[in-house]
């Protein structure tokens, strides 16, 4: 088995305080079912929680009313070796998240801040693997904002398609397990059936040891989850994936995330992370 070995992160959160389902721009959000805030708020409380248990460093940003949807931090920024690259929304009702997290990032002396032409949908359509950044397109981030992100950031850049509506961005879809030394390559979980038959073959040449994920891994939003290399934050109903995971060396952890799932959301989508 391989030794799996965490590293120390950096994340950055918004606390859900204006958290609601007031709109419907994805498959899983619907407006006339009832959302409780202050669960929203106990979810996110533990998750972020979790994550400084683990070790791991967490900073805020104060959310905005009128921006429900603001605490999924990760479709507002990609960082890569001290670069950050913001966010352009497809939807209009959050489109003003993007200017926030600019100005968080411009007020703490980040100076390599670029702001894309292109739809850009940031942590939800990319996946640094160490070595190649993963990008996702099909429904949300536009494929040409890919080219952007390999100029912004400098690092190569590998498009895929989404297929399936439920799976509109490539957090819901795949996340990296353990990100590529020069030791090892990078070790991935993905969802196949959400992914083009030639993204799908792609993934396969890159990563034949890729940890592949069934329906109801995905539709509980399993592959949207948080890893440091060896401790694996997952959605509380994804058992049998953190089964398998612990099989190969993980420490999985559940968190519930089921009032921030009526918006389309789970533990990666609260999370962004910055990487120097």
């Amino acid at each position: 088995m391989t030794p799996r070995v965490p590293t120390t992160r950096r994340y950055l959160m918004c606390p859900p305080r204006y958290f609601g389902v007031e709109y419907a721009i994805n498959p899983w959000m619907d407006p006339d079912q009832p959302v409780s805030t202050e669960r929203a708020v106990a979810q996110w409380t533990r998750l972020r929680d979790t994550y400084r248990r683990l070790g791991h460093t967490v900073e805020e940003i104060q959310p905005q009313p009128g921006l429900p949807d603001m605490v999924f931090a990760a479709n507002s920024g990609t960082v890569v070796g001290g670069r950050v690259l913001g966010a352009r929304f497809r939807t209009a009702q959050r489109a003003p998240e993007a200017e926030h997290f600019r100005r968080w990032f411009v007020e703490r002396g980040y100076r390599e801040v670029v702001m894309p032409a292109k739809i850009n949908e940031a942590e939800g359509d990319f996946a640094w693997t160490g070595r190649l950044l993963l990008a996702g397109t099909g429904f949300r981030t536009d494929p040409l904002a890919h080219a952007e992100a390999q100029e912004a950031l400098g690092v190569p850049v590998l498009s895929l398609r989404l297929v399936d509506p439920r799976y509109y961005h490539l957090d819901t879809a795949l996340f990296v397990l353990s990100e590529a030394t020069e030791t090892g390559p990078a070790h991935i979980a993905y969802y196949p059936q959400a992914f083009s038959p030639g993204s799908r073959q792609v993934l396969a040449k890159l990563f034949p040891d890729a940890v592949l994920a069934d329906a109801a891994d995905a539709e509980c939003f399993g592959l949207n989850g948080v890893s440091d290399g060896r401790n694996v934050v997952l959605s509380l109903e994804a058992t049998a994936l953190a089964e398998r995971l612990s099989a190969l060396g993980y420490a999985p952890v559940l968190v519930d995330i089921s009032e921030l799932r009526k918006a389309g959301g789970g533990p990666k989508c609260c999370t962004l992370e910055i990487r120097k």
